[in-house]
């Protein structure tokens, strides 16, 4: 059987994780209970997803020539990401994310460092690759241009593209028009289009007005409300799957990776759909976004 082939272009950071009993106040020191160091990043996340459900997954983006830099590669090559394509940026430090968490909240604090280098260049450097792909998948992690020629060129070819737009921002119309399908939840999705949504019949009204002033196929993800589609106009909502939750990190990263093999497999929207809240459930069930990947094997039972 053939594995499909996913292309993510996207972000790779070491996440360090702090656990304290409260957040501190301005200027204040506090002690720490203790420390993680988890790779992590959108799009090495999402590329981990692909692997794990035994897509061939190339990853191309940037780390530092550093610890966290060999770390992350280290990860993803034992996960089985194709990892020949990341570049290692000379004196540059690795991308990075702080997170403070306590029982209650958490804060972040995100340093871009290599990520800043994953740039028009390095895009067309892999040219070829993009090309040849089943679907080139991308995140709003690195430079907007390189995300804007990674599309232009799988657009020119042939190549569906999904956009996960996270973090969201507001992109020019001649953006949109390279992109096949949209993934944001229901925060980002609000960004984007610039309004909120008290019910289900705004919402189904706000993708309507999307979806035929951008021509993409909108998928917006609403955690324990399931994940909403238009089908011949009308929403369509697969509901999400009870479970015990441990991490929510990467569970919009699982949902984004299912969903890619799926439609590279040839199954249809729907059905795609349905193994992405599969496997995006089955990931909050373990801590860390990248161990919480599922196999394909627990996707199919589940």
């Amino acid at each position: 059987m053939k594995h499909p082939h996913i292309v993510i272009v996207g972000s790779l950071n070491m996440d360090l994780v702090v656990t304290t009993e409260r957040m501190p106040r301005i200027g204040e020191t506090i002690e720490g209970q203790h420390i993680r160091y988890l790779p992590g990043g959108k799009g090495a996340n999402q590329a981990v997803g692909c692997a794990k459900l035994e897509a061939v997954a190339t990853m191309i983006g940037s780390v530092g020539d550093d610890v966290f830099g060999s770390q992350i590669i280290q990860q993803l090559t034992q996960y089985g990401v194709m990892t020949e394509r990341i570049s290692v940026i000379d004196q540059v430090p690795t991308g990075t994310a702080t997170i403070l968490h306590t029982a209650e909240d958490n804060c972040i604090v995100v340093v871009p460092g290599a990520n800043a280098h994953t740039n028009e260049q390095l895009v067309a450097e892999n040219e070829s690759l993009i090309r040849e792909a089943d679907i080139v998948l991308l995140q709003l992690e690195i430079p907007t241009p390189a995300v804007k020629l990674a599309l232009e060129i799988a657009h020119s070819n042939g190549v569906r593209t999904v956009l996960n737009p996270a973090p969201a921002k507001i992109l020019p119309d001649e953006i949109h028009e390279l992109i096949d399908i949209l993934t944001p939840n229901e925060t980002e999705f609000e960004l984007l289009s610039q309004r909120t949504y008290a019910n289900e019949e705004e919402l189904t009204e706000g993708m309507r007005k999307w979806e035929s002033l951008h021509r993409q196929t909108l998928i917006v993800t609403r955690g324990e409300h399931g994940v909403s589609y238009l089908e011949n106009d009308q929403l369509m909502t697969i509901p999400a799957i009870r479970v015990q939750v441990a991490d929510t990190t990467g569970a919009g990263d699982a949902f984004n990776a299912a969903l890619c093999c799926g439609l590279a497999s040839g199954q249809s929207l729907e059905s795609s759909i349905r193994s992405a809240v599969k496997a995006a459930s089955l990931s909050v069930t373990k801590f860390g976004a990248q161990d919480g990947m599922p196999t394909l094997h627990e996707v199919t039972k589940a």
